[in-house]
């Protein structure tokens, strides 16, 4: 069986048992006359719950060499009640880009909060699709700035950029670093058109930083899962770090960003800034709201 068949097949099995596990009283269908010689829902209540025909219910789980469109994947995703991994695992299997069905999260879960801490003395912050900062450990805080100083609604890594005056002369190659910001601010941008605070922080920002209109108008578009910032701290001076970006896979909408020295002055001038946080606070910070 070559390759294309074998996923026909697999996608008629994964439909067939997934509307055979399945019960009228799980979906609140009501009963009908008719005796049922076989478990699950009919095909043709998959149809209905679907919005497609019977037929075409029938020529997917024949393994007829049918390749649905995502929104026909979308309701019968619905119709059988999938959840998310089984979801997104019968996208994967006609080849097509599964829509997440989970609105983001500013929650912080408790693990991934404990990994920010346990990273020191590596600088940490976790960031959501917005880049709003949800958390972060005390290196990260000495590193950039007092982020608990902020108020929660500025807690943003792209308007403390563009626009609170601390952190202007922060990163010596500014251009650049900003353009990549944009350009992955606008990647989210078109991954989250229904998000109303992503676009009112778009034109927050259009509002207020002449910088952000002309590298917004650009239209760059690329996100940045590594690379490295030459940054200018106020009392250690000049470094450069790598910066690495995780997504947890349980919310693959956060982003772990984590900063490393890139030579062996700037990794001193980040052991300085170490000892200089260890003398603070040691609770982890995690923002509120």
């Amino acid at each position: 069986m070559n390759g294309n068949a074998y996923v026909t097949n697999e996608l008629a099995v994964f439909l067939r048992t997934r509307r055979e596990r399945l019960a009228p009283d799980d979906l609140a269908l009501p009963r009908s006359g008719r005796s049922r010689r076989t478990p699950g829902l009919r095909r043709e209540e998959v149809a209905e719950l679907a919005g497609v025909s019977v037929d075409y219910v029938i020529r997917l789980e024949q393994g007829r060499g049918l390749r649905p469109s995502p929104e026909v994947l979308d309701g019968l995703a619905g119709a059988l009640r999938l959840s998310d991994d089984e979801r997104a695992y019968l996208f994967d299997l006609v080849g097509q880009r599964a829509v997440t069905r989970v609105p983001p999260s500013r929650q912080v879960p408790p693990p991934v909060a404990r990994l920010v801490h346990d990273l020191s003395p590596l600088p940490c912050m976790l960031l959501d699709h917005r880049f709003d900062i949800l958390a972060w450990n005390r290196e990260m805080a000495a590193l950039m700035m007092d982020f608990g100083a902020v108020p929660a609604r500025q807690r943003n890594s792209l308007w403390l950029c563009f626009v609170h005056p601390g952190l202007h002369d922060f990163y010596r190659d500014r251009e650049r670093v900003m353009r990549e910001g944009i350009a992955d601010l606008r990647a989210a941008w078109a991954a989250h058109t229904d998000d109303a605070a992503l676009g009112d922080l778009v034109t927050e920002l259009q509002e207020q930083s002449e910088e952000f209109v002309r590298l917004w108008a650009l239209r760059d578009v690329k996100v940045n899962g590594r690379g490295r910032k030459p940054l200018m701290h106020p009392r250690v001076g000049p470094l450069t770090v790598d910066f690495e970006v995780l997504n947890p896979l349980q919310d693959p909408g956060h982003r772990l960003v984590i900063y490393r020295a890139s030579d062996a002055a700037s990794q001193a001038a980040l052991d300085a800034i170490a000892r200089e946080a260890e003398d603070g606070p040691r609770t982890l910070h995690r923002a509120a709201g």
